[in-house]
């Protein structure tokens, strides 16, 4: 197994949580040394000019980050007019971080049922969301809230114009569950 491909997946996977050495070396089942020397190698395939991201020591986490000598054109994507509409999947996400800030990444991706990382990078980069602080949790997850530009994308003079949320509850009557309101022709003929 290659285990340097095995680290590549996990730090796109977290995303911008990051991962500590330690958690590198449980998860991987190796010591520190061994991790550093993973983390090392695949630093320097990421410094190759042809290479649009790297490797960066931030927070005391490893994260794959993009070069900066290129920012000039992921800039341009994120403006974009044609890139910079919300897909459903933002919405909900954005939404959800609306009403339950501060949350962490984790607390999205359960409430969504489905990993979130990707669309959180993104409305980080139109800068509708935020990093506001770091959870009490094991790990110290970062906790996201709204920023001004959600308000202005919104139209919202404050979060707390937001409409008010009421999760519909689930219908309580019970329904026998052979019932049909369909009748057939023998019932129809004696009504």
């Amino acid at each position: 197994m290659d285990l340097q491909g095995v680290l590549e997946g996990m730090l796109f996977i977290v995303g911008e949580e990051g991962l500590t050495l330690k958690q590198i070396s449980e998860i991987l089942e190796i010591d520190n040394d061994k991790a550093k020397e993973l983390l090392l190698e695949l630093k320097k395939n990421y410094e190759n000019n042809n290479r649009g991201i790297r490797i960066s020591y931030l927070a005391d986490t490893f994260k794959l980050t993009t070069k900066k000598e290129y920012k000039d054109y992921y800039q341009k994507l994120v403006m974009n007019p044609e890139t910079n509409t919300l897909s459903q999947a933002a919405l909900e996400t954005l939404a959800i971080i609306a009403y339950k800030q501060p949350i962490t990444r984790v607390e999205i991706d359960d409430l969504r049922g489905v990993g979130t990382s990707h669309i959180i990078r993104k409305l980080l980069a139109k800068e509708l969301i935020k990093a506001v602080g770091k959870s009490t949790l094991p790990g110290h997850p970062t906790l996201y809230g709204t920023t001004s530009d959600f308000l202005d994308y919104f139209g919202l003079a404050s979060i707390n114009d937001l409409p008010e949320f009421n999760p519909e509850e689930p219908e309580s009557s019970e329904k026998e569950l052979f019932t049909s309101i369909y009748k057939d022709d023998k019932e129809k003929e004696n009504v």
